[in-house]
């Protein structure tokens, strides 16, 4: 029986663009017949998807079980911080919300979840042909090695070697993958098999002396310069940074940038229709007066989001678009804020406090209680429109406005609509990749869609696959990658 085999891609700093490339590789070497699992030890989002055994995970890994075939698992991403604060996160483990502990008592303490890490791994290995692994941020970050499980802690450990990427878009890519080499610690160094280059525009020959000077500095092998993937937009993003305005057209859904905006992978069926303009409003804009929608979307911390969202004047734009007969909807987080009164007294989604809501729609929310992680079938009222989704939130929301809920998940209505139906809420995240359901809710905004959500990301995955086994040296890649030998 052939081993299962592992590689790990890490990247010389934040948002290189690993994400992307793992997805890519899983697509590719599944149509190659290979059965993959993608895995990242520890991520830090708060644009979480639902796993199928009742977990979070991060959305890339999602996108990427998406892309290798197969149902998104707890175990391929079996540390997830969820940021609250500047220095401190929500943790979850394997799935499952562990606690909460600010930047340096987590720096002190992650050593302790690597066996637990290293579980997940090799329970997913043992069922694949091949795992494909992502780091987080830089292993150049050495004030952040000892008890590293993100990088080369992890890559060690498991006995992984690793692609070390660089982004030639940023600038300065050659002294990014040498100055990498150089910071780290020779055993560290020596576990790179190889390296790569990313998002490069223009004509390619250009970078060959540069690809060569790397190679020459480094003693690694180049696996391949990877131009610039234009529909990388189309794919669900994880990292805020990601987040942009996409124009379109006449339909224009504005969006207002929260602090800790969760969940936002909402909008990204929006923006993959040619008739809607999605705007994001950065903090120091108003809200614009020619929104259709203002969607408020999902918090990780919903009294500190409302807080930021008054301060930004918000509000007060938004009482404005309502009376030039504009729509509003509130998305978890969102949704809570459009109420009338919000109260957190244990402190289990930020510090422990209250606040009043916009006031939109008559319902009150208390936050408590079990954290509720689930895949959603769902009916839209009053017309049917089957929808796909998912609710990771705490607390409950209760009020006379639920009574017009919008609907209907297992016979229990969820949502809530004012009374002339312009204000909308729910808990449900991910209703517009379900194209019958969108398409009746623009429709009510006066427009139409254009689209197959889900149909278009598939293509896009296939395209990116296309893309890689163009530039990347595939072949030499997986010859690389080690065998994985099981701990059971």
């Amino acid at each position: 029986m052939t081993p299962t085999r592992a590689i790990m891609i890490q990247g010389t700093g934040s948002n290189v663009g690993k994400s992307m490339l793992v997805a890519g590789l899983a697509r590719a070497c599944a149509r190659r017949g290979l059965r993959v699992a993608p895995f990242k030890p520890q991520n830090m989002s708060n644009n979480a998807a639902v796993t199928v055994d009742g977990g979070e995970i991060g959305r890339a890994q999602a996108l990427q079980a998406r892309a290798a075939g197969i149902a998104p698992h707890s175990d391929m991403n079996p540390v997830l911080l969820k940021p609250e604060s500047d220095t401190g996160a929500q943790i979850v483990v394997q799935g499952k919300r562990l606690g909460q502990a600010d930047a340096r008592a987590y720096q002190r303490n992650k050593t302790g979840l690597l066996p637990r890490v290293l579980d997940s791994f090799h329970r997913l290995a043992a069922q694949v042909d091949l795992v494909l692994i992502e780091g987080a941020g830089s292993p150049a970050e050495i004030n952040l090695r000892a008890g590293d499980i993100a990088n080369m802690g992890f890559a060690r450990a498991a006995g992984v070697p690793v692609i070390l990427v660089g982004d030639i878009d940023r600038g300065g890519v050659i002294a990014q993958i040498v100055g990498t080499q150089a910071v780290l610690d020779p055993e560290d160094a020596a576990q790179v098999a190889g390296f790569a280059v990313n998002r490069f525009r223009g004509d390619l020959s250009l970078f060959d002396a540069g690809r060569d000077a790397i190679a020459q500095r480094t003693g690694w092998p180049c696996l391949g310069v990877v131009p610039w993937f234009a529909d990388a937009w189309r794919l669900p993003a994880e990292d805020m940074l990601d987040i942009a305005s996409r124009p379109g057209g006449a339909c224009k859904v504005v969006v207002p940038k929260l602090p800790r905006m969760a969940n936002f992978d909402d909008l990204d069926p929006l923006a993959a229709e040619p008739g809607v303009t999605v705007e994001i409003v950065e903090s120091g804009r108003a809200l614009p007066g020619d929104a259709d929608l203002v969607l408020i979307p999902g918090s990780k911390t919903t009294l500190g989001d409302l807080a930021a969202f008054r301060a930004e004047g918000w509000d007060i734009d938004l009482a404005a678009h309502l009376r030039r007969g504009g729509h509003v909807l509130g998305l978890c987080g969102g949704y809570q804020m459009l109420g009338r009164h919000i109260s957190d007294p244990d402190g289990v989604d930020g510090r422990p406090g209250e606040a009043e809501g916009l006031g939109l729609l008559d319902v009150e929310t208390v936050m408590g209680g079990t954290k509720q992680v689930h895949l959603r079938q769902a009916t839209a009222l009053p017309g049917g429109e089957p929808v796909s989704g998912y609710e990771i939130h705490m607390g409950k929301t209760a009020g006379p406005d639920c009574a017009r809920a919008w609907l209907s998940v297992a016979g229990r209505p969820e949502g809530a609509a004012s009374a002339d139906g312009r204000v909308m809420g729910c808990y449900m995240h991910g209703l517009f990749s379900s194209d019958a359901f969108r398409a009746q809710f623009l429709a009510r905004l006066g427009h139409r869609s254009e689209t197959a959500y889900e149909d278009g990301v598939e293509a896009v995955l296939d395209r990116l696959a296309e893309h890689l086994e163009q530039y990347l040296e595939i072949d030499r890649l997986l010859s690389l990658a080690a065998p994985v030998h099981s701990r059971f």
